[in-house]
């Protein structure tokens, strides 16, 4: 297991030095970690169990305090705190596969300032990644309208950890197999692949290379159909090949298209496979495909069943950052939390006070999401029929909501620095995420123009918000 402990922004141990000279060093904190929004309305929290290992194995070990001495700018009393430093503070998060949304608290930090302060790089860097390409892949999963997807992105990862972490992120969104070996090894999720054109180019023939590949998998043959001539060539062949292994008693699994004008090609290959007798073999598509491709596909009647998607899924190649950050939102001293809230002259960078969670509210008729409540930790919705809800900026727009019920979407992950939550499998989360995805309806996930999902703010966070706003513009003036 490699040492993540050094994974962090040197100006989180020049605050940790300042910290440990004054008294802020143990004074608690609240921080949380969300994103703004900007290229998401909606997003699919994943990175918690990656999270929960990092803090877990916190550890200065000996050769990284040399390399810290080295630097010269820390004394050997911080070197000596560093050394037998561990995470002892609280973290909440929501399970991952959840739908959340812009300002929401998907991942919250308690803990002493010295520790809390240290994990904010690690942590964004774990969250932003997973939750980034599990949300691109929640997208291109909802426009296959059901058809299977492979993840195939590895070779174009930015790295080998985003292929490996990238694989996990898509198989919990929506993915039903990837091509990463080591993934699939490391968390037990299928793996697929067949072939490549450079297996075809190698053999005299397209049909040798095609009876060579069925020989060796009579009763897992898709070939590979665009490396000379996709409808003169490849699919004949494929379905020369096909007869034969009918003949010995085996069924294929069909022919994949990599190239070309899909919607054409796919619908042309179709009628050649119905008319030769295999209706049942499947044509799975790749190449540079996302969900406004897939899209375009659907609109053109394509015939596709299925879909290898890698590089616009494993780079999230449209919006290449989800921006989640972390932001302080109080200061226990003496058992009373301060809560602080950082102002901006850009409206969507100010922050909310206070230690908060997220309440979902259904429709008990239909049990769809009708709106989400960033709240304060001790407040309780439990038992009440009406509630009058309102947009977080614009207080004068009112909805009064009935019949409904609600979920509180957060879990304590860590308390006191040990585990306290059971981390579920990779499967189990994509289950999870099928379930939170399906709570909305689909004007909320459609590409074009999609209704804006309601996230409020509670009464009491929003005059909790407005003091703190006047608070500061009387300190301001003063």
């Amino acid at each position: 297991m490699r040492n993540l402990t050094l994974l962090t922004d040197l100006y989180q141990l020049t605050m940790m030095y300042g910290y440990s000279k004054n008294k802020q060093m143990n004074e608690v904190a609240v921080f949380d970690v969300f994103y703004r929004g900007v290229g998401n309305n909606y997003a699919i929290a994943c990175g918690l169990e990656q999270v929960v290992d990092y803090i877990l194995h916190l550890n200065f070990s000996d050769d990284d305090l040399a390399y810290l001495r080295s630097l010269n700018i820390f004394d050997e009393d911080f070197l000596t705190l560093l050394k037998d430093f561990k995470f002892t503070g609280d973290i909440y998060a929501v399970p991952e596969g959840t739908v959340v949304f812009p300002q929401e608290p998907i991942l919250t930090v308690k803990a002493k300032m010295f520790e809390a302060q240290f994990i904010e790089t690690a942590i964004l860097c774990i969250l932003n990644h997973q939750t980034l390409i599990a949300t691109k892949t929640a997208k291109i999963a909802y426009a296959a309208k059901g058809g299977a997807i492979a993840e195939f992105g590895l070779r174009r990862a930015q790295g080998p950890d985003a292929g490996i972490y990238g694989a996990r992120a898509a198989v919990i969104a929506g993915c039903q197999s990837t091509s990463n070996v080591l993934a699939g090894k490391m968390f037990d999720i299928p793996v697929s692949g067949t072939h490549a054109h450079s297996w075809v180019m190698s053999f005299p023939s397209e049909l040798e290379a095609f009876r060579a590949y069925a020989e060796i998998y009579p009763d897992k043959c898709l070939l590979l159909c665009d490396t000379y001539d996709t409808l003169n060539s490849g699919v004949p062949n494929a379905i020369k090949v096909f007869n034969e292994l009918r003949q010995k008693g085996h069924e294929p699994i069909g022919i994949r298209l990599d190239s070309g004008d899909l919607a054409y090609l796919s619908r042309e290959a179709r009628k050649m496979l119905d008319e030769a007798g295999f209706p049942n073999a499947k044509i799975c598509a790749s190449g540079d495909l996302d969900e406004n491709v897939l899209q375009s596909l659907a609109t053109q009647n394509a015939c596709i069943d299925t879909w290898g998607i890698g590089t616009k899924l494993i780079t999230s190649m449209d919006c290449p950052s989800l921006g989640g950050v972390y932001k302080l939102a109080g200061i226990e001293v003496d058992g009373v939390l301060y809560p602080k809230m950082k102002m901006s002259d850009t409206p969507a960078k100010i922050t909310n006070p206070g230690f908060k969670k997220i309440v979902r509210l259904y429709d008990k008729n239909t049990d769809k999401a009708i709106a989400d409540l960033i709240c304060l930790m001790e407040e309780s919705f439990e038992g009440i029929e009406e509630l009058e809800i309102f947009h977080p900026d614009f207080a004068w727009k009112r909805k009064k909501v009935t019949n409904f019920y609600t979920k509180e979407l957060g879990r304590q992950i860590i308390k006191d620095g040990k585990l306290v939550y059971d981390l579920p499998s990779v499967k189990e989360i994509a289950l999870y995420h099928k379930q939170s995805y399906g709570e909305f309806w689909n004007e909320y996930k459609r590409m074009l123009n999609p209704h804006i999902y309601k996230v409020d703010l509670s009464q009491k966070l929003y005059e909790l918000k407005q003091q703190l706003i006047k608070e500061n513009k009387a300190a301001k003036n003063g």
